[in-house]
């Protein structure tokens, strides 16, 4: 061997620079097992940061910087360190698609709880021209409301609010008022489910219902169930609840003195425009449809669905019978949009969530334009298509049995899906030959 060859440098082993946000929970030891996951590969760490968990209650988020070496498998460090921390993205600047480079989403129903002090406005917090702004006693009482939902978490009963005799006569001007136009211009769904809540969760003129109630009559009839909310949610975080079949609802009411209006959902918004339809089956699997398609959306795509949602569960209308009927708990909740939406006044257009997702809408006044569904469940059918063609690189499904979400992101996971299926149809062809 030449001289010169003994001090030729080897070539030192290729690695490839990686970053990671670790979300764990406050408990001993956590962190030490996961940096030792890193060491045992051979994993130099360049940096680490930690801050309080955007997503986790009494948590941390880890930003770390590494070097991957070759030999060293991603999908295995993936796995090893998920089994340790409440969540794992990986950030990459090159073009490998892997469902850890998509924003967080919620795996179980328990990371909800970190919605719960992430309202965007109202809330205990009220504009200039709200109604109620210069009613210190009415803020006080929206203050008491707003914090009991601020410290709710997963398996607890919902609070209880016992509402005054001021807030239950404005309740009772709503609900008579709305009642006598519902026959004619509400969807089915919605008058066939309502007098089954006043028979089995207390909906009278004379008194609000209590969440917990209704909560417990939704997940027997449909597997949804309500969860307490100070004010308004992002659009990410109120969609991506519906993937759990949650539906974030505010239990203060509006001020008393304009009970035909408000500016923001309320209880009377809640119970008496979007419960009925949480408790009619192909509604609620629409509406779970928009929440999976939300899991891991880009901000361009939960804009897009936030659209969507708006013209259907918040104003949409249906052909039921050869008639146009609403659906929508914006108009349901509304006398005058209720009149004016079925008025011939309004632009109306089938439903289509490509073209739907697209369109623009007011805020402070009626809908110019309404979209039609033929069916909930075409309309389900459209958005598991829309989901497909959205850019996140797997596809989710939700167990009901563990209240998690499962991405499919590997064939062992499809194979096992796949095999359900099958299953699910042998039972389904084993029932119709009893029957027959």
């Amino acid at each position: 061997m030449d001289v010169a060859d003994k001090h030729q440098p080897t070539n030192p082993p290729q690695t490839t620079a990686k970053s990671a946000i670790i979300t764990i929970r406050n408990q001993v030891g956590v962190l030490q097992r996961l940096l030792a996951s890193f060491e045992s590969r051979g994993i130099d760490l360049s940096g680490i940061k930690s801050l309080p968990s955007k997503s986790l209650v009494d948590g941390y988020d880890f930003f770390l910087e590494f070097k991957l070496p070759e030999s060293v498998s991603m999908d295995d460090l993936f796995a090893d360190l998920s089994q340790q921390a409440a969540s794992v993205t990986f950030l990459s600047k090159d073009n490998v698609v892997s469902e850890a480079e998509t924003p967080w989403f919620p795996r179980k129903i328990g990371d909800l709880d970190g919605f719960a002090e992430k309202t965007l406005e109202f809330g205990e917090e009220l504009d200039a021209d709200h109604p109620g702004f210069s009613d210190e006693t009415y803020r006080k009482r929206r203050t008491f409301i707003v914090e009991r939902a601020k410290t709710h978490r997963t398996g607890q009963p919902l609070p209880t609010i016992e509402y005054t005799e001021q807030e239950i006569n404005t309740w009772r001007t709503i609900y008579t008022t709305l009642k006598s136009l519902w026959a004619t211009n509400a969807c089915r769904e919605h008058n066939h489910v309502f007098p089954l809540l006043e028979t089995n969760c207390g909906f009278s003129p004379n008194k609000i219902p209590q969440l917990q109630e209704v909560s417990k009559f939704l997940e027997e009839s449909t597997g949804w169930t309500l969860r307490p909310v100070m004010g308004l949610l992002s659009s990410r975080d109120f969609l991506n609840a519906f993937a759990f079949r949650v539906f974030h609802s505010t239990q203060y009411i509006r001020h008393h003195s304009k009970p035909m209006y408000t500016p923001e959902p309320d209880v009377c918004h809640e119970l008496l425009g979007h419960i009925p339809l949480f408790a009619d089956p192909a509604f609620a699997d629409f509406s779970h449809e928009i929440g999976l398609a939300s899991l891991g959306a880009s901000d361009e795509e939960i804009e897009k669905l936030a659209t969507c949602y708006w013209f259907t569960v918040e104003f949409g209308l249906c052909r039921q019978d050869g008639e146009t009927k609403a659906y929508g708990a914006g108009l349901l909740s509304s006398f005058g949009e209720l009149e004016y939406c079925l008025s011939g006044k309004p632009q109306l257009k089938p439903f289509d969530p490509f073209q739907t997702g697209e369109a623009k809408y007011p805020i402070t006044e009626y809908q110019p334009v309404y979209y039609v569904a033929e069916s909930f469940e075409k309309a389900k059918a459209q958005m598991r298509q829309y989901a497909q063609s959205m850019s996140r690189p797997f596809s989710v499904k939700y167990n009901a049995y563990t209240r998690s979400v499962e991405v499919l992101d590997t064939k062992d996971k499809i194979i096992k899906l796949v095999a359900d299926i099958q299953s699910e149809a042998a039972l389904a062809a084993a029932a119709l030959r009893q029957i027959n």
